[in-house]
């Protein structure tokens, strides 16, 4: 064995101590998705109005997951923030930035609840929703938006949690959280004789609000007991919160695109018609929850790179990201293979109206074969993230957002492709940010190993 190759071996980030954080980051990521996932599954099987029901848990969803994906993204911030400074050994810079962090999101969070909640009809008209799923749409959201405070300050402390290069925290209070959604979906949304009335949608919302309360609690527990950060908030501004919500204000903007992109897909196939919208419910939500099982990695590669970049070991920093782009590739492939083989049946888990089923089944394909380059694209976002490169995400994200998916969604709504013009568009952005991606890291880091 060569001298080089033994010393690139001594200079990579071990299998087990990827595993270590990504193991614990895809359990804690598929949580969120799982009780937007559970909520369809068992809403789409009521007895009363199913398919109103499930266009509108699929369209409140969507907006749910796009509000929080921008809001949260002072959870990355965070996390490359503290990631850094771990790697520095100067942890003790940002013991006042952390809970001002906090503070921020709790006051953004009740903003957006406030503004969102009055705005609600007007919101989901326009993404093309009318009559009972547009009351739906409304009920369902104004519920389940008072978890809002709930989920951002948890997802602050997640951050908080892996950039001190810890996972495990956020994937029990994530599970717990799960585990309590599901339980409580079924009781409420379908009743117990006597015992408990079935409240049809509102349960869904009842059991989610249940189930982020719960996570809330654990992961409080967790920031008190077992890092070396407070709950006392400074008066005196940290000199360093100025960059977090300068890299926080990038990333939102560069989440809005990501979510425009969703709005647009979700108001077309509304259009198409109530058997279309609620099949790219389906589509969508199983979409989201691939991409936060194959962002494990992703959310890996986010803590240690920052922590690399803080020590300034570029060398390792370069063998983290192939090995760990390995990973998710062999992630991407797993659910694709497992995904073949049960492809009529995980429709069935939704719905049993035949035609959305049909509809589905058509298309389900197509977002299982970008899956390999959704799992490139993620991971990337993830170490760049933990360098702290947000204003590039943020220019990728709107280049691919305005002009590959947006055109892309036109042409193929002209030709009459309908969903499946939907989720073309859709591959033309994973392309375009996992290039971008690509050719930016390749082009800084490559002479690290040279």
């Amino acid at each position: 064995m060569s001298g080089t190759h033994i010393k690139d071996i001594k200079n990579k980030v071990s299998f087990r101590s990827i595993n270590k954080l990504a193991i614990p980051a895809i359990i804690a990521g598929i949580a969120e998705p799982l009780i937007s996932l559970t909520d369809i599954a068992i809403i789409g099987n009521v007895d009363e109005n199913p398919v109103e029901a499930l266009a509108a848990a699929g369209i409140v969803g969507s907006f749910l997951s796009a509000i929080i994906w921008i809001v949260a993204q002072t959870k990355t911030a965070i996390s490359a923030m503290v990631s850094q400074h771990l790697g520095a050994n100067r942890l003790h810079a940002i013991r006042t930035l952390v809970p001002q962090a906090i503070v921020f999101n709790i006051l953004l969070s009740l903003l957006i609840y406030v503004s969102t909640s009055v705005f609600a009809e007007i919101i989901f008209g326009a993404y093309n929703a009318e009559g009972l799923m547009l009351q739906y749409s409304v009920e369902y959201y104004r519920i389940r938006a008072v978890g809002y405070p709930l989920t951002l300050v948890t997802f602050a402390l997640f951050g908080v949690f892996r950039g001190l290069q810890n996972t495990l925290w956020a994937m029990k209070a994530s599970l717990a959280g799960a585990v309590v959604n599901v339980v409580f979906d079924y009781i409420l949304v379908y009743g117990i004789a006597g015992v408990v009335p079935a409240y049809h949608l509102k349960g869904a919302a009842y059991a989610s609000l249940l189930a982020q309360l719960v996570m809330l609690c654990m992961a409080l527990y967790f920031y008190f007991s077992k890092t070396p950060f407070s709950w006392k908030v400074s008066l005196h501004i940290n000199p360093r919160l100025r960059g977090l919500l300068t890299m926080s204000f990038n990333l939102f903007i560069r989440t809005a695109a990501l979510n425009f992109a969703i709005y647009l897909a979700n108001a077309y196939a509304t259009d198409y018609g109530r058997n279309y919208i609620a099949a790219q419910s389906m589509l969508m939500n199983i979409w989201l929850f691939f991409s936060f099982f194959i962002d494990g990695y992703a959310n890996a590669g986010n803590a240690i790179s920052g922590k690399l970049l803080g020590a300034r070991d570029y060398h390792r920093l370069w063998y983290l990201s192939v090995d760990i782009c390995k990973y998710a590739i062999g992630i991407a492939v797993i659910l694709m293979v497992v995904c073949g083989v049960f492809y009529d049946a995980i429709g069935l888990l939704f719905s049993k109206d035949p035609m959305v089923l049909a509809t589905f089944a058509a298309v389900f394909w197509m977002v299982l074969l970008m899956q390999p380059v959704n799992a490139v694209a993620f991971m990337f976002d993830g170490i760049f993230k933990g360098l702290g490169e947000a204003a590039y995400l943020r220019n990728v994200l709107i280049a691919a957002t305005f002009l590959g998916f947006t055109p892309t969604l036109f042409i193929t709504d002209y030709w009459g492709l309908k969903l499946h013009g939907v989720w073309i568009a859709f591959m033309v952005w994973m392309l375009i940010r996992a290039g971008a991606l690509i050719i930016k890291f390749r082009r800084k880091y490559l002479n690290a190993v040279d």
